[in-house]
């Protein structure tokens, strides 16, 4: 009877279980999870372009192949229309999408815009005083 009671509780726990976890708020859209996802997306779309890039470079060998075979047999394959080369998207590189670049961001700018021209009326030794001598 003990053993039967202790299945029949380990069964409605099991049961419960999974209402629990669907009961569960979703989590919080923290900015380090907004970063986390738009890096994995990132790095999906990466590795699809490389996908694409491995599967250009086979499709180029086996067309090489074909036609040094072909080119043995007395009838020439006709010609194809040129395809655009492979392209490899290099490393793995990413730039979240919030950061400015360098020049977007303002950090070389200076403080405040010039509205005029620097004055010339001033007499060069006002301008640029000379250096005063060490004694």
């Amino acid at each position: 009877m003990k053993k039967l009671s202790l299945n029949l509780c380990m069964l409605v726990l099991a049961l419960s279980a999974p209402a629990a976890w669907a009961k569960l708020p979703p989590p919080p859209d923290t900015p380090e999870a907004k970063a986390k996802a738009a890096e994995a997306a990132a790095k999906t779309a990466w590795t699809a372009k490389v996908d694409a890039y491995k599967l250009c470079q086979a499709q180029d060998r086996v067309v090489a192949r074909y036609r040094a075979a072909a080119s043995a047999a007395k009838p020439a394959p006709t010609p194809v229309a040129a395809m655009p080369p492979c392209t490899d998207p290099g490393p793995f590189v990413f730039a979240p999408p919030d950061a400015k670049p360098i020049e977007a961001s303002g950090a070389h700018s200076p403080a405040t815009t010039a509205t005029s021209p620097p004055s010339t009326t001033q007499p060069d030794a006002a301008v640029n005083p000379a250096p005063k001598k060490a004694q």
